[in-house]
């Protein structure tokens, strides 16, 4: 009874990880948080979840705990139901204290720390607890794509625009004759220029991946100033999230991709909180 089941509960997907002592994050799956628009019932999650274990060989009985970031509150009971119906267990969302709830051991600086999304301050925290960097840049490549800044122990803020699959979708929904964006780019050049597309769909996919690595790195330079200013090049930017590995190919500014950060920092706070 050692494996704790991770959830990264976003407005697009829910991703599912499962780790446990000695092994760390083992696993991880996504799932549509919402498809067409409605949330599914606590037995549907529920018999999702078993069949994730079923698939990694894991019996509900060695389900020791769930581990929950969620910015989408409605889908908070639903996943507790599941928990218990299916697993006996309770589900400890993070922030919050115990015993429902996990704390974040990193210092919230926002004007109103309750504001703060807890994904963004569970990615500042496992970005953290990986990096030993004076200052840390943390872009998430999400449903919005987020800028998070740590200094020393503390997350002092960030950023927050659009995201690239949120970007795509209106493209596509609001212009009748585009074409269907992939999101897919050859190799980046060698010689650091920019191919120009020739097609209406590879002039789409070039401009929103060329687009928001331009964006990561302009903003990222920005941010490095105010944090350390004049010591910029100790300042780390880590990627995360669906669009990182595309990103980073064209975007040398980042340091590390670490897809499953979210993941990782959940199960560091489950551990740092036992």
């Amino acid at each position: 009874m050692d494996t704790v089941i991770l959830l990264d509960v976003g407005n697009t997907n829910v991703k599912v990880g499962l780790a446990r002592p000695g092994a760390g994050l083992a696993a991880c799956y996504a799932l549509p948080t919402a498809p067409s628009g409605n949330i599914d019932t606590p037995d549907a999650w529920g018999l999702k979840l078993l069949d994730i274990c079923r698939v990694e060989n894991i019996t509900p009985g060695e389900v020791a705990g769930f581990v929950a970031s969620s910015v989408v509150p409605p889908m908070n009971p639903v996943l507790c139901r599941a928990a218990r119906r299916f697993f006996g267990q309770s589900v400890c969302f993070v922030p919050g204290e115990r015993p429902e709830g996990i704390p974040i051991p990193i210092e919230n600086r926002y004007a109103r720390p309750a504001e703060v999304g807890a994904d963004r301050l569970v990615t500042a925290y496992a970005a953290r607890q990986l990096s030993d960097a004076p200052a840390l840049v943390v872009v998430d490549f999400g449903t919005a794509t987020t800028f998070d800044c740590v200094l020393g122990q503390a997350f002092v803020g960030g950023l927050i625009c659009p995201g690239v699959l949120s970007s795509a979708r209106a493209l596509a929904t609001g212009t009748a004759k585009l074409p269907h964006i992939t999101l897919e780019i050859g190799p980046p050049r060698t010689d650091g220029g920019l191919d120009i597309g020739v097609s209406t769909s590879q002039s789409l996919n070039l401009g929103l991946i060329h687009g928001f690595a331009a964006m990561t790195s302009g903003l990222s330079r920005r941010l490095a100033t105010t944090l350390l200013p004049g010591r910029e090049d100790e300042v780390r930017l880590v990627a995360t999230g669906g669009f990182a590995q595309r990103i980073a190919a064209v975007c040398p500014e980042i340091c590390e991709v670490r897809e499953d950060l979210l993941l990782e920092g959940l199960w560091r706070a489950w551990q740092a909180a036992r």
